[in-house]
């Protein structure tokens, strides 16, 4: 997707008469939409814009893998840049407010320049941010897993962690480093625990000085059980994978404080580690505050053809939306996946478009298909149309959903080359130097104080206004 340079003159003199189409993220959701939106309208109908910081569409699930070295971060990056036919606009930046009155978007750029952005239509697809809680100590400790710098930062500070400890002379310090704790049962944190187990396991055969049973990983979840949503059988067959593995679960416990070189649970046990890797689940994009409308466990409340009630021209979708599940029957919402994000992105562009050809918008409906879980290795539990699945086959389904869901025929390369070089040639363990020597934890990566109040919104676009 390019941005396109500037019109001829006479397409300049039309410009202001097209409707303007504003997209604000480049997740599933809104990656769709914005291709949707090029294919179905003519040059001459409308002018789509897209919001995002990174010019780069992220495969989000194949995440832990980046961490565990695995995959490389540019094979799951996405370009947005990459063809020449796409003629969207793109503001590398991030919105912190949306004025739905003046039907204007606040952006903060990415050299921290505020600017605003009038549009006629709007899609919110600003997706999530990691959701913490008000515990000592953890956004100042704790590491994330939610963006490609923070999966990049994990792999370099797992590794120093061992150079570190081969070569401290001190052996409770050396026990601390080789102790990793986890937070969160869902997919995330599964999935982050059992590929960084596998690169911990791999890596200390290169530390002669280091003993393998000193290296520890701690899963914990505050649910009784991990992973719920593959149910009773699936849930247990991932838990005994990842106990075989040595990896210690402890469930219906959380963390009650995060040190720099320590972690207490709920239970009162004190863990000596230097490592806490925070994933228990998201929430909506702050943005979705700054609209001050009705929302929907911090989702904004939609109906089923995912337009904003009693707004003109806005939709919403994707995990910063609560879209009614229609599949599934009354009061329910869409779940944050990417089947439904990638759904709804397509399905919110045939409503955009609708509306601006003055014709009636669609609900939206979609079955899931279902669940896949990639443990690392041969493990892998999956439950695809309902069948569960585990071990070889399993591992089989989930990473070919996976490959066959990545955009691009460049990213499925990509993925299947690193796959199959993974396989046979193992890692070497190389520190890219990412880590700075001040260390980058969760409050470093989100920038979730960028937002702005809806008040502040108004009273911004209010005082730009009057300046003009």
């Amino acid at each position: 997707m390019a941005a396109a340079g500037a019109p001829p003159a006479a397409e300049r003199e039309n410009t202001v008469t097209r409707p303007r189409i504003l997209v604000v993220g480049a997740g599933f959701a809104g990656v769709e939409c914005v291709r949707r939106l090029e294919r179905r309208l003519t040059p001459n109908e409308a002018d789509v814009t897209l919001v995002t910081p990174f010019s780069y569409q992220l495969y989000l699930p194949l995440l832990p893998q980046v961490a565990s070295g695995v995959l490389t971060p540019q094979s799951i990056a996405l370009s947005l840049r990459r063809s020449r036919k796409y003629r969207t606009r793109i503001i590398p930046g991030g919105a912190i407010g949306v004025d739905l009155k003046a039907k204007v978007c606040v952006i903060r750029t990415i050299t921290d320049e505020i600017v605003d952005e009038p549009y006629d239509y709007i899609v919110l697809a600003p997706g999530s941010v990691t959701r913490t809680f008000d515990i000592p100590g953890l956004v100042d400790h704790a590491f994330g897993m939610k963006t490609l710098a923070e999966a990049a930062y994990i792999r370099d500070h797992v590794i120093s962690q061992l150079d570190l400890a081969d070569a401290s002379p001190d052996p409770a310090e050396r026990a601390a480093r080789l102790q990793f704790v986890v937070v969160g049962g869902g997919y995330a944190g599964t999935e982050t625990a059992a590929c960084l187990q596998r690169l911990t396991h791999a890596a200390v055969k290169r530390y002669p000085r280091l003993d393998p049973r000193l290296i520890k990983w701690h899963l914990i979840d505050i649910a009784p059980k991990l992973m719920p949503e593959l149910g009773e059988k699936l849930g247990r067959s991932a838990y005994e994978i990842l106990t075989r593995r040595g990896i210690e679960i402890s469930l219906k416990t959380s963390v009650a404080k995060a040190g720099p070189d320590e972690v207490t649970f709920t239970d009162g046990r004190v863990v000596p580690t230097h490592t806490l890797i925070w994933t228990a689940g998201v929430v909506a994009s702050p943005l979705i505050a700054t609209l001050g409308a009705e929302t929907v466990k911090g989702r904004l409340a939609v109906t089923a053809d995912m337009a904003l009630p009693g707004h003109d021209g806005v939709f919403a979708l994707g995990d910063a939306a609560a879209v009614p599940n229609l599949a599934k029957g009354e009061g329910e919402v869409c779940p944050p996946t990417a089947q439904h994000a990638m759904r709804q992105g397509r399905h919110v562009a045939d409503n955009v478009i609708a509306s601006l050809r003055g014709e009636p918008k669609q609900p939206y409906v979609h079955k899931d298909l279902g669940l896949v879980v990639d443990l690392g290795g041969k493990d892998a539990v999956s439950k695809p149309l309902g069948i569960e699945l585990h071990g070889l086959p399993a591992q089989v389904v989930a990473r070919g959903y996976h490959w066959s869901a990545l955009r691009t025929n460049v990213a499925k390369t990509r993925v299947m080359t690193n796959w199959l070089l993974n396989a046979v040639a193992g890692d070497d363990f190389v520190r890219t130097g990412f880590q700075a020597r001040k260390p980058a934890k969760l409050r470093d990566f989100e920038y979730t104080d960028a937002y702005l109040t809806p008040e502040e919104v108004q009273a911004h676009v209010a005082a730009s206004r009057a300046a003009q």
